[in-house]
């Protein structure tokens, strides 16, 4: 099996002297090429910053993260950005629907985002949106979904393109519980359908059963 994300000791540090955090603590691990990973931890345990790190929103203070094939850490923002449009996808906690654009819209921008436009990226976005079970919401804004009904259509516009890699950060904390162990089983679904590698950061105990692997971190390092 490949890999998909390679990090070598991570760390993460704020500030410095006394006002010093240091968030993330000499971190390694790889993430298998379509495996659906939990990183576990309590608030404040650097689940958040180490998520940032992987998928090249954060810089670390040291340490390497490989993501397919290439050392991220060795790019500038320009070429991040560049590098994180095509092989990304990323559901979050608050959803992050633009509330103007219809479900469709929302999935729309994120196909042209990735060079897929006119009736092609319509039409994408219809099947998306169909294979996450909120076809019927198509054309309706954020503000008329339900938080089930939101969090099926991020999960849409996060396939959008066919990523090869999904972040999701504490996809089930605006959530009830029955809302949010269908999105987190969706995601699975999906993720393997396509092949998607899905970490997934949370304090939430109920998707641990739907993980190939659970990773606990605490204070900021895996706990073995």
């Amino acid at each position: 099996m490949s890999v998909a994300i390679a990090a070598r000791n991570v760390e993460k540090v704020y500030g410095s002297g006394p006002t010093e955090v240091r968030a993330v603590r000499g971190v390694t691990f790889d993430v298998t090429a379509g495996e659906i990973l939990v990183l576990m931890g309590p608030s404040g345990s650097g689940k958040t910053t180490l998520l940032s790190i992987l998928s090249g929103i954060l810089t670390p203070t040291s340490g390497s993260v490989m993501v397919l094939g290439t050392d991220i850490t060795l790019l500038d923002r320009r070429a991040l950005a560049e590098f994180r449009r095509p092989h990304f996808g990323f559901v979050f906690q608050g959803f992050n629907l633009f509330r103007a654009l219809s479900a469709r819209e929302n999935v729309q921008l994120a196909l042209n985002l990735k060079g897929i436009t006119g009736s092609a990226a319509r039409v994408e976005a219809d099947k998306l949106l169909e294979s996450a079970g909120i076809a019927h919401g198509s054309t309706r804004k954020p503000a008329d979904l339900s938080g089930g009904e939101k969090q099926r259509v991020s999960i849409a516009r996060a396939l959008a393109g066919d990523p090869a890699l999904v972040m999701a950060d504490e996809p089930t904390a605006s959530l009830d519980w029955e809302n949010g162990k269908a999105a987190v089983a969706l995601l699975r679904e999906l993720g393997k359908a396509k092949g998607t590698t899905v970490l997934i950061v949370t304090h939430d105990q109920r998707v641990a059963d739907l993980a190939d692997r659970v990773m606990h971190l605490q204070d900021g390092m895996i706990d073995a």
